[in-house]
């Protein structure tokens, strides 16, 4: 990096803790200290960085006042998360922190197709800026969470299973628009802590999609095991997917196909459909939708995995037992993944997320696994519950724009 360092270096050596005074921006980049203050004070111009406190090491043997410290500056713009659900949606407004600072739901279906249920999310978000009297220009990027494999290079769902019609869509452009024109058409008509422009239009928002597995593991590991290395979330919901974080990056696959394992094929399954238009997958057995079709078959009114989970909250026995059989048959696959994998942690997630459930998966697991590949794992349920995906979708944002090159990029578009 020597003497080769941009401000998007810099911020990014800020922000991760490497260096945060000057002198130690200087050692590590090799630059000298006048071009080091010059590309400082383009992020200060920008509002991206801040002074702090002074650093708690010691004068310089020169004397003089105590290094300050450099802050990354969460409070200059905001990002906007969404988490599609099959029958219900989630919104937030968050800090470039994560920190989750308005959200709302709502019912939804996404049977409804992508135009109408994209157009409502703009809506929404609109709306909910409205309420906490923040300016549309201040967000700087949208994350949304999807329920389905998404090729991450187009932002496209790529055959998703439980989303009929959504499949090669354009959902970036499509919300970018949808929230333009709900917000007003002009996000630069406002001063805004994200920009800097005096007036006019700003650009279109930017929009990242991810599947919701992903971003939910990353906003765990995130937020409750930064220091772990392999991270492994299963959601149990609806459907069954899972979102695996490898040295701090999501591990998506060659084309966004990581980690759909609810369509393994599986014994219990022989014979039984499902909905990717396939027999004996895992989804079929295991799944939120799975156990409420065998309660309905048993008298107990549930129409979806949601349905499950209350009756699993108010410790319905045949509820629990359905859970603990179903654990049992997802243990059994995840008894591979360990394998394959070696994660520190493995995290259950979703409307199945509780102790039948929970005590099933650990009874397989441990059965079927190597103990090698289980001395040191962790099996837990989610920290952030129904937030997770709106905190990885939060994070995924903030390092896309402040990335080094990406945040060159935005520099120069800003004038500074």
């Amino acid at each position: 990096m020597a003497n080769q360092a941009s401000a998007g270096d810099l911020l990014q050596l800020v922000r991760t803790g490497s260096a945060t005074t000057r002198g130690d921006l200087q050692r590590v980049t090799g630059l000298s200290r006048a071009t080091v203050g010059q590309r400082l004070d383009r992020l200060f111009r920008a509002g991206w960085l801040r002074e702090g406190d002074a650093a708690p090491s010691a004068p310089s043997p020169q004397g003089g006042r105590p290094s300050v410290r450099l802050e990354f500056d969460d409070r200059h713009a905001i990002v906007l998360a969404a988490d599609l659900e099959t029958r219900h949606s989630r919104a937030a407004v968050l800090s470039l922190t994560g920190d989750v600072l308005a959200e709302t739901s709502w019912p939804v279906l996404l049977s409804e197709g992508p135009e109408h249920v994209l157009g409502e999310l703009g809506a929404r978000f609109a709306r909910l800026l409205g309420d906490e009297g923040l300016a549309p220009a201040s967000v700087c990027g949208i994350g949304v969470a999807v329920p389905g494999p998404v090729d991450s290079e187009s932002g496209t769902l790529v055959d998703p299973p439980i989303m009929s019609g959504w499949g090669g869509f354009d959902l970036s452009g499509r919300l970018a628009r949808a929230f333009a024109e709900a917000s007003g058409s002009v996000r630069g008509s406002v001063r805004g802590p994200a920009g800097g422009f005096g007036g006019g239009a700003l650009p279109p928002v930017p929009v990242l999609v991810e599947n919701d597995a992903n971003l939910m593991a990353y906003g765990e590991q995130r937020t409750g095991w930064p220091e772990c290395r392999a991270f492994a979330l299963v959601k149990v919901s609806t459907g069954i997917g899972a979102g695996v974080v490898v040295d701090g990056t999501v591990y998506r696959g060659v084309d966004g196909g990581a980690g759909d394992i609810g369509h393994i094929r599986v014994p219990a399954g022989e014979g039984l459909d499902c909905m990717c238009g396939a027999q004996g997958c895992l989804a079929a057995v295991a799944s939120g939708r799975a156990l409420a079709a065998r309660l309905r078959a048993a008298g107990v009114p549930a129409a979806s995995g949601s349905d499950v989970r209350a009756l699993l909250a108010e410790g319905h026995p045949e509820a629990a037992g359905l859970a603990r059989q179903a654990g049992r048959q997802v243990g059994e696959v995840l008894a591979t993944v360990v394998t394959l994998l070696n994660p520190g942690v493995l995290m259950i997630a979703g409307d199945l997320a509780g102790t039948p459930f929970l005590t099933g998966v650990r009874e397989l697991l441990y059965q079927r696994a190597l103990p090698r590949c289980t001395a040191h794992l962790d099996v837990v349920t989610s920290r952030l519950g129904d937030r997770a995906a709106l905190v990885g979708a939060a994070h995924l944002v903030v390092e896309h724009l402040y990335a080094p090159g990406r945040a060159e990029e935005r520099l120069t578009a800003l004038g500074v």
